[in-house]
Order: structure tokens, then C-alpha cells, then sequence
């Protein structure tokens, strides 16, 4: 079946213009629908919601990250890093090509500022981490770098992609349908297979919500050397931080981000903090888990791919509205106080 794959390209618009007509050339002569900033170079909030159903329709994303961090979102972020958060959340197979020395680009094609500098660096850190990355000193070289990488990509982890209406042979619909039938099967074994094990008694010596954890992680000094970041959370602390998210199923990867970023905002840490330690968070995610405030469940992305998602459980979601739910601040009797 002749397929079309969709694109969503995502960079900064105005530093990496010419740049983003080669890849988007490139993209075309190789039959795939590119989409993204020039549709809406004007970014704004209420463009936002039309920025996501974009990105949900699309097969894979591609992100180009030169020297420059963007324009800044309402969360303290750049418009192209909440693009590729909400990539990530959906599950979409992502390439990153990030420019190899920074240091070489001009002053205009650079931050100048120290605070945006340090965002960049963060953000090309978490660009970096368990992808298909991709290093580039000019644009010439992007073209190439994106026919080879998308066709890699596209061989190992194929997606929807668009079919002309009427192209379509039923007998190849009919062995599509069965082969997503059968991948539904292993999925059900799979499942099966983890017989997971209910916790009916209590854990002996269970740490209690009260209770502290040391959560730490990387940053990038001035220097770019990793450094460690640390602090002590309770436990409900933690919760607090991720329920809210949780009330629709969540990805993993964005409890993860979610985690980093709250405490990043509340303890006023660097603006450099770019990882939270895994193994951290595997052990808050079996925390929660054993406290029976949260659900786990292997399901599978838009993407296709099967990805870890996190929801709350009846106690969670119970927990949950005490912990965030607003109390009134008037008392009981000062509504009798003039009769």
C-alpha cells in the first residue's frame, strides 16, 4: 500500500529559516507531508490546541536544535521544547539534530542571555537522552542527515501514514487488520505473562506519606561538566506534584518530565537541571505503587509503540482532591455572626 508519512518539524523559526526550507524540501522529494512552524510562526496560547492536533496526527517528529532557545511559553519554557514534550507524551518516534559546537554560531544566531543559555544546554541535554540524534555543523548537511535518518526510522519502527481515499486494496486492509490482530494478541500474552502480584497484606515497614526521599539528578555547569542536584521530599509531596496529571492516563516519560520540572519551579534549582536520575524514579514509581495511589499499566501509544502509563487508583484519586482540593477560609460561625 503507497503510503505517506506526515513530519512535524519543530525548531526555532527565524535563526534556522533557510535551514527549515531544506529539511522541508528534503521531506517533499522524499513523499512524506511536512508540518509545523510555518503554518504559525506567530506562536501564541490559543494557538496551542491546533499546534497538538497537528503534532496527534502525525507519524514522527523532527526536531533541529541550533543556538538559539526560542520564545518562551507561559510554563517558563520554549515553545519548541513544549512541542517536544507533548511528542514525547504521545508516544511518536523522534529524531533530534542538534548542532555539533554552538560556540562556532554567529552572535545573532546565538543566546546571549545566561539564563536562556542555560535552557538551551538543558534542553539539548533531555534532546539527547535514549534518541535518534544527529550532529550537525551546517545546513548543507541536513538534508542528507534527515533522508538518512527518517528512512531508518520509517524501516524500524513504521507507522499509520496516509493513504489516498480509494487506493486502498482490500486484501491488503484485510492482512493489516490481521496483523494488528495478532499484535493484540501479544500484547494480551504479554500481560499475562507479567502475572503482576496484587498487595493484599501491608508491606512490612512500608515508608509512610510522611515520610522523606532523597530525589536527585544532573545539571550542566558553566562548564558543561555534569553536577548533581538533590533535595528531600515527603512522599506526599511527590504525589502532590504528579496527580493532577494522572486523572487521564499518562505516559512514563511525561510523569517523569513532570516530576523534574516541579521541582526544578518550587526549590528554584538551576535552570541548567536537565535529568532526573532513573533510578530514582523507578523507585518512586514502585513506591506509589505499593502505597496504592497509582496503577501502572503497559498499553500502546498513538505511535504504535507500547509504552508505560500511569493513572490513578480510587485511594489516589481520593488522596489526591485533599491534598489540592481549596478550603474555605471562612469559618463555620461567621455566617451567623448578625443574626
Amino acid at each position: 500500500m503507497d503510503k505517506r508519512y506526515q513530519v512535524f518539524v519543530s525548531s526555532t523559526y527565524t535563526d534556522l529559516k533557510e535551514e527549515r526550507q531544506k529539511v522541508t524540501q528534503t521531506l517533499m522529494e522524499m513523499d512524506c507531508i511536512p508540518a509545523g512552524m510555518e503554518l504559525f510562526p506567530a506562536m501564541d496560547e490559543e494557538q496551542w490546541e491546533f499546534i497538538k492536533r497537528v503534532i496527534d496526527d502525525c507519524d514522527y517528529y523532527l526536531l533541529i536544535i541550533g543556538g538559539r532557545y526560542g520564545s518562551i511559553a507561559a510554563e517558563g519554557i520554549s515553545y519548541t521544547e513544549k512541542e517536544y514534550d507533548y511528542a514525547v507524551s504521545k508516544g511518536l518516534k523522534i529524531i533530534a539534530l542538534l548542532h555539533g559546537d554552538i560556540s562556532t554560531l554567529s552572535v545573532a544566531n546565538s543566546e546571549l542571555s545566561e539564563e536562556l543559555r542555560g535552557k538551551l544546554l538543558a534542553f539539548r541535554e533531555k534532546a539527547q537522552s535514549s534518541r535518534l540524534v544527529k550532529y550537525w555543523q551546517n545546513g548543507s548537511e541536513l538534508p542528507g542527515l534527515v533522508a538518512l535518518s527518517l528512512s531508518k526510522t520509517i524501516k524500524l519502527f513504521p507507522a499509520t501514514g496516509w493513504v489516498r481515499a480509494g487506493n486502498e486494496s482490500s486484501n491488503e486492509i484485510l492482512s493489516e487488520i490481521n496483523q494488528l490482530r495478532k499484535e493484540n494478541k501479544k500484547l494480551e500474552d504479554l500481560l499475562s505473562s507479567l502475572n503482576p502480584v496484587a498487595i493484599n497484606e501491608p508491606i512490612p515497614d512500608l515508608a509512610l506519606l510522611d515520610e522523606l526521599f532523597k530525589v536527585s539528578g544532573g545539571y550542566l555547569s558553566a562548564s558543561t561538566q555534569p553536577r548533581i542536584w538533590s533535595v528531600d521530599l515527603t512522599w506526599e509531596k511527590i504525589f502532590f506534584y504528579i496527580s493532577p496529571y494522572l486523572i487521564k492516563q499518562c505516559n512514563q516519560e511525561s510523569v517523569k518530565e513532570i516530576l523534574r520540572r516541579s521541582i526544578v519551579e518550587e526549590y528554584n534549582l538551576p535552570a541548567r537541571m536537565s535529568s532526573l536520575n532513573d533510578q530514582v524514579f523507578q523507585t518512586i514509581a514502585i513506591q506509589l505503587k505499593a502505597l496504592g495511589l497509582v496503577s501502572i499499566r503497559i498499553s500502546k501509544a498513538t505511535s504504535g509503540k507500547t509504552l508505560p502509563f500511569w493513572s490513578l487508583t480510587r485511594s489516589g484519586e481520593e488522596l489526591m482532591i485533599s491534598l489540592r482540593a481549596i478550603k474555605s477560609n471562612v469559618s463555620s460561625g461567621s455566617e451567623n455572626q448578625n443574626t
